[in-house]
């Protein structure tokens, strides 16, 4: 399949080499702008970017999502779908649904639970006892969209957000393999997320907030480093 790939961290890398190694065709891959790093300022890419340009994927890193050159780009590359995994940067409904098959996300968490930006994070934090990932197909709510498929894993006793961080970076680009695969072969589900159940996992600050309840009303942005 032609797929488009967006992502930025660590986190992201296993999911884009799991679909390089299944032979999917990864037309280009959108990452964040390079940050200067350390005291030198030294521009540093990102690790989704590493690994693209050793597999000679092109790179495009568009500062802004919705002045329609992000969509004529997306629209040049004529991807079959766009996968994401930690991009960081909120998509407009017009690139979402550019791609034949749409876009489909790696969140790590089960999904409605841990909806937003630190789902690793809070699922330590509140001392749960299993997690997972899910790939799901993206939609203009908040993490909201239809669910593929789910895997879950139990969360270690002395297993912090780093370690989990990578063991669920691996389930995710497991589950995409099957996620693309079933898309590709028409057997894909679609299951609705039950928002009776949903929860918010906002991003981390120093002081911590408790902010794992539902999801703040009217949110309709779609963030993709989820």
């Amino acid at each position: 399949m032609r797929i488009l790939f967006m992502g930025t961290p660590d986190f992201a890398v296993a999911s884009l080499r799991r679909l390089v190694a299944d032979g999917h065709e990864v037309c280009g891959v959108f990452t964040q702008p390079d940050k200067p790093k350390n005291r030198g300022h030294k521009l540093v890419p990102t690790p989704v970017k590493e690994f693209a340009l050793t597999e000679n994927i092109p790179v495009y890193q568009p500062l802004k999502m919705r002045d329609g050159t992000a969509l004529e780009l997306v629209q040049s590359l004529a991807p079959e779908l766009t996968v994401v995994a930690a991009y960081g940067l909120i998509l407009p409904e017009d690139i979402l649904e550019a791609p034949r098959y749409g876009s489909i996300n790696v969140h790590s968490s089960l999904l409605p639970k841990y909806r937003g930006a630190a789902p690793i994070n809070w699922a330590i934090l509140n001392g749960d006892e299993t997690t997972g990932v899910s790939i799901m197909y993206m939609s203009k709510e908040l993490d909201a969209g239809d669910v593929i498929l789910q895997k879950e894993t139990p969360i270690g006793p002395d297993e912090d957000a780093q370690a989990l961080t990578v063991r669920l970076a691996d389930l995710g680009a497991e589950a995409l393999s099957e996620a693309v695969a079933a898309i590709g072969n028409g057997t894909a589900a679609r299951t609705p997320q039950d928002e009776s159940r949903q929860t918010y996992a906002s991003m981390l600050t120093k002081r911590c907030p408790p902010s794992t309840g539902p999801a703040p009303p009217g949110r309709s942005t779609v963030r993709s480093g989820d």
